[in-house]
Formats: structure tokens, C-alpha cells, sequence
């Protein structure tokens, strides 16, 4: 099973995750979303961070389909989806994520004749690793 690698600034962001809660880090002064977690705002430079909860739907920005040469771990899974989502919530917000045709099932389940940039997705969990994954708003 793959897992994240966690640091202090991103370790809420895969607590929440475990738990089924898709949020984003945002500036506890000035409000403004940022991702990937930091420790300072790059907008107004504060310290000062809390946790928005998201709906967790989006659209497609961009994809790939990655295929071996890869890491080890990721080689034998390939090839798969990683879709690049812009959240309606927080447009500047763009994740990254393995796309799914449901929680938990492999990473090759959706056919890469089906992905398209635009396409509306939504944000599920796999309930072994809690890792974010994204499914097709219309399979």
C-alpha cells in the first residue's frame, strides 16, 4: 500500500484525510486558501493557519498517465490516472490525486478513454489508507 510522506505543515491535511475530511490550509488572518500547507501566508506573511473543511468537488485541470520508469512502489501499480482537480470552492486550489471508479479500488479502474479535462469529479477516500482519491461525478 502506498502511503504520504508527512511534515509538520502537511501532517493535518492526511489527519483529516484519515478521517474522511477533504480541507485546505487557510490563512487565519487574511483568509486566503493555500496549498500545498506552508507555514507562513504568501499573501499577507502570517503564522496564523486553521483548516477549511471543502466540499471536496471539482473539475479535471490537467492529467497524466504515468508509466514505468517510476519508483518501485508506483511502477508495479502503472499505468494509472493522476488527475490534477481545481476545487469549485477554492479555484486556486488545485490537488492532486489518483482517479477512481470508487473508493478503495485500484488505481487502474477508469479507463483513460474516459478522462477528460473539464470533467466534473468528486473527493473519496480509500478506507484501508484514508489517501484522497477522486471518482467521476457521471460514470
Amino acid at each position: 500500500m502506498l502511503s504520504p510522506v508527512t511534515d509538520s505543515d502537511g501532517a493535518p491535511f492526511w489527519e483529516y484525510a484519515a478521517r474522511g475530511e477533504l480541507r485546505v490550509q487557510t490563512c487565519g488572518d487574511c483568509g486566503e486558501p493555500r496549498f500545498p500547507p506552508r507555514p507562513c501566508c504568501p499573501y499577507c506573511r502570517s503564522f496564523v493557519s486553521e483548516w477549511r473543511k471543502t466540499e471536496g468537488r471539482g473539475r479535471i485541470w490537467s492529467y497524466v498517465r504515468p508509466h514505468p520508469p517510476l519508483l518501485p512502489d508506483y511502477a508495479a501499480l502503472a499505468p494509472y490516472n493522476v488527475v490534477l482537480v481545481e476545487l469549485d470552492e477554492l479555484p486556486r486550489i488545485r490537488l492532486v490525486g489518483s482517479l477512481v471508479s470508487e473508493a478503495g479500488a485500484a488505481l487502474d479502474s477508469v479507463a483513460e478513454s474516459r478522462v477528460r479535462i473539464g470533467a466534473r469529479v468528486q473527493a473519496v477516500f480509500d478506507p484501508v489508507g484514508g489517501l484522497p482519491q477522486w471518482i467521476l461525478e457521471r460514470p
